[in-house]
């Protein structure tokens, strides 16, 4: 098993876990939670799929639907264990984010298509699943928020595009782009660090 097929499959368990932490706090009903988690876990991966003209992944390795089976299963059976849940999602979106951002950018590479373009699908597959996920409960996406998300996963992309230039083995480029992503986003929640705001102060104030 390759390194980033390993990723893909951990990225879907952080994703699903992820689905099943907001279905929960919405109160869904388990039909609800168990869309929720496929949604998120594999929503970017199928758009990335779609528009590279590739086999969508949980098409045709059903691995993926059991993991995402399994980790709603496991996350409604202990989710009183997970009673942090803002914290709780927060860190398996991290997580999510991070390992997805590196599988696009592969993707991408696999594809033949330019350095700017598989950071692009990179991030896609990083967040189109929680953008999906956030719409069907009702929130407004992190993306769109002047959280530092997508700028993480851009970051990490662009990471690996540097060190593919040098003599860094793959394997360790992939975990220091995917831990990149990680840090970054870990460093910008704890700092408070965010997208200039376009808005005045008045225009906020009317909100």
């Amino acid at each position: 098993m390759s390194l980033i097929l390993v990723l893909d499959i951990i990225g879907t368990l952080a994703f699903a876990i992820s689905g099943v932490l907001t279905a929960l706090h919405k109160r869904l009903d388990p039909f609800g939670i168990l869309i929720i988690a496929f949604v998120a876990a594999v929503g970017g991966g199928t758009l990335r799929d779609v528009l590279i003209g590739a086999p969508i992944a949980w098409m045709v390795d059903l691995t993926y639907v059991y993991v995402i089976f399994g980790a709603t299963v496991f996350s409604v059976i202990f989710r009183k264990r997970l009673s942090y849940i803002r914290r709780s999602l927060f860190l398996f979106d991290t997580i999510g984010i991070a390992l997805y951002t590196i599988v696009g950018v592969e993707k991408g590479i696999a594809a033949g298509f330019s350095p700017i373009i598989c950071i692009s699908l990179g991030t896609m597959t990083a967040c189109f699943g929680g953008v999906l996920r956030d719409i069907l409960c009702n929130e407004i996406p992190i993306i769109f928020r002047k959280e530092i998300y997508a700028t993480a996963c851009i970051i990490g992309g662009a990471v690996y595009f540097i060190l593919l230039k040098t003599v860094i083995p793959l394997d360790f480029i992939v975990i220091i782009s995917g831990s990149i992503v990680f840090i970054v986003r870990l460093l910008a929640v704890y700092f408070r660090l965010s997208l200039p705001s376009i808005y005045t102060k008045e225009e906020l104030e009317q909100q």
